[in-house]
């Protein structure tokens, strides 16, 4: 059988491949004994992707089987709304959301939130992982409730958004569904509160119009002069956002820009990023006086942070965020709705925002990555050997290598005190990332030069 591995979020792999009914069968089982609990409710989510209702039903008879109350999304749901559900529901052991998130169609996967409504931290799912191929036993009064997540999850986040503030400011507002999940939540909030917009791929598909789920300015396609974009990914855990001029603006800034209007409207507590994140956070926040916590990347970290912290703004630079008072989960539905607060409460648009933040940091951070994709046997080896080469170098791209960072992957800062590297393998595909930043284009196309000829 297949060897079941949880990355930085979950199970993921190729539908009828690694992602199969047995393999289902063999994490619910797992999940189950890990509850132990016969009194446990489970919540059950999927996303829109090709038989991802199919396996989610499969999954919630097997409970039933095991002596669970199933409660099971009656249509597809968000994985910020079924991490909410979790905290509210009671005697909720937990919840199983099927997705892939931003993978391409042929993908699928199957993730465990806690009941504190974030992702599962590596003791849960070691645990869970160590259960596989537990054989657990059936049991009587089990059963399976249809029931819509959302009036609740809507309900909350009314409390944390001002609505009424955005519909005043009659934004010119593009809503690009990317046939993802978060159609038939965002467009609804907005239609509830009577927040006039633009939709477009705005139903659902299994092959996500041929794209990918991902709201990055390669498949966010749909903008104008003069508006703003809002996007999320598949399972609407992340957020994508184009400015008025039709750039699309990197998390990063988007969380600086955040930041400092959470900041300005009272919000007390630190700011949670991962190591993968830009120097723009940390210089942003210490001229706000605000404490920062970096953890290694994968929200589950950011997460768990967010639980020991209070906390203002957490995030990570792949556009996954969340705010004190919400869920420990990265919720794309929520930073969608806080950025048109931010432009309604400011009275600005996105470009002059991010001039403003340029001056307010007095520096420049441009940042790129290069994915190297790992292909045929012997990955760990081929990783191990480009890790090993990697430590080695004195000198990259003309820079001497100062210091060495070893958080999450290995992390090169380089001597012009501008320019850092870190290199990390993906928890979610068979890919390794490096992740560059510095403050001018010329030395990050020498770096990524680099990398390409030291990685082939």
């Amino acid at each position: 059988m297949a060897n079941i591995e949880f990355g930085t979020d979950g199970f993921r792999a190729v539908i009828a491949e690694g992602f199969t009914f047995e393999n289902v069968r063999r994490i619910t089982c797992a999940v189950a004994k890990y509850l132990k609990h016969k009194n446990s409710t489970v919540l059950i989510g999927y996303d829109p992707r090709f038989m991802a209702n199919k396996f989610a039903n499969f999954c919630a008879e097997l409970l039933k089987e095991r002596g669970y109350k199933v409660i099971l999304s009656s249509c597809v749901c968000p994985t910020p709304v079924l991490a909410y559900a979790a905290t509210i529901v009671p005697n909720c052991g937990g919840a199983i959301m099927f997705t892939a998130s931003h993978n391409g169609f042929e993908y699928l996967g199957m993730k465990f939130i806690p009941p504190y409504g974030g992702p599962a931290t590596v003791e849960i799912t070691d645990e869970i992982v160590a259960n596989i191929d537990y054989d657990t036993p059936l049991e009587t009064g089990g059963e399976v409730v249809l029931k819509n997540f959302a009036p609740e999850y809507f309900a909350h986040i009314e409390k944390l958004i001002d609505f009424k503030k955005i519909a005043d400011a009659k934004l010119k507002i593009i809503y690009d569904g990317l046939f993802s999940a978060s159609v038939g939540y965002f467009d609804k909030l907005l239609r509830t509160h009577k927040i006039e917009f633009e939709a477009y791929n705005a139903h659902h598909d299994p092959y996500f119009g041929g794209g990918q789920p991902e709201p990055i300015a390669k498949f966010m396609r749909k903008y104008k002069t003069g508006y703003v974009t809002v996007a999320n990914d598949g399972d609407a855990d992340r957020y994508g956002v184009i400015d008025e001029l039709g750039r699309w603006v990197n998390p990063n800034v988007v969380m600086a820009l955040l930041l400092r209007y959470l900041v300005k409207k009272g919000a007390k507590g630190k700011l949670v990023k991962t190591v993968g994140a830009s120097g723009l956070l940390d210089t942003c926040a210490e001229k706000l006086g605000v404490k920062t916590v970096t953890v290694p990347v994968g929200f589950k970290w950011v997460g768990e942070a967010m639980r020991q912290n209070e906390t203002i703004l957490a995030g990570e630079d792949s556009g996954g965020l969340s705010i004190g008072g919400h869920i420990p989960e990265k919720d794309g539905l929520l930073a969608s709705a806080l950025i048109l607060e931010m432009l309604s409460s400011e009275g600005k648009t996105l470009v002059e925002l991010q001039n403003e933040l340029g001056h307010f940091v007095g520096a420049g951070f441009i940042t790129d990555r290069i994915d190297i994709k790992l292909k045929g046997d012997g990955v760990d080896a081929k990783i191990k050997g480009i890790t090993d080469k990697f430590l080695s170098f004195d000198e990259i791209a003309g820079f001497r290598v100062k210091g060495t960072l070893l958080l999450d992957g290995v992390k090169l800062l380089l001597d012009d005190d501008k320019t850092w590297i870190l290199m990390r393998k993906s928890g979610t595909e068979p890919l390794l990332r490096f992740y560059i930043e510095s403050n001018q284009a010329n030395k990050i196309v020498r770096i990524k030069d680099f990398i390409r000829n030291m990685a082939g």
